[in-house]
């Protein structure tokens, strides 16, 4: 497993974690149009891509997040597939797609693992790295 932030040509960090030929990357944005802070909520769009670096066909069968604000505040997110899909990835194929969470405060951060099976009937959990949500410009601080 290995998780690694680096940037985008806007600045935006790309978070990445490898389990078992997986490999998962997150950018994250904040969405100013959809957010409303004086009412505190702060719209956060995600863009998740999975790839599959093995030599065996995989499906994505469910997800589970861990999203903590600002307050330290942490909730619990589960379901079958993602974004009503459940894909199948053969060797070297990914999948990617776009998803949003609202936060009461000005930043936080999400993380989780998607239950992958495999061909054989192997289950297994593929991490989803941890990726912060911060206001652009705003001051960082830790959750």
């Amino acid at each position: 497993m290995r998780r690694i932030p680096r940037r985008t040509r806007k600045e935006n960090p790309v978070y990445e974690a490898k389990t078992r030929d997986v490999l998962v990357r997150v950018v994250a944005n904040y969405v100013a149009d959809q957010s409303e802070p004086d009412e505190g909520r702060f719209m956060w769009a995600y863009m998740v891509e999975i790839e599959n670096h093995g030599c065996e066909t995989i499906q994505l069968i469910s997800r589970r997040w861990t999203i903590v604000d600002a307050l330290n505040r942490a909730q619990e997110v589960s379901g079958a597939g993602v974004v009503g899909e459940q894909p199948e990835l053969k060797p070297r194929e990914a999948f990617r797609y776009t998803s949003g969470c609202p936060l009461p405060t000005s930043s936080g951060t999400m993380r989780g693992v998607y239950q992958m099976l495999t061909e054989e009937g192997d289950l297994f959990e593929a991490e989803i790295p941890e990726f912060s949500l911060h206001l652009p410009g705003a001051p960082r601080r830790l959750n």
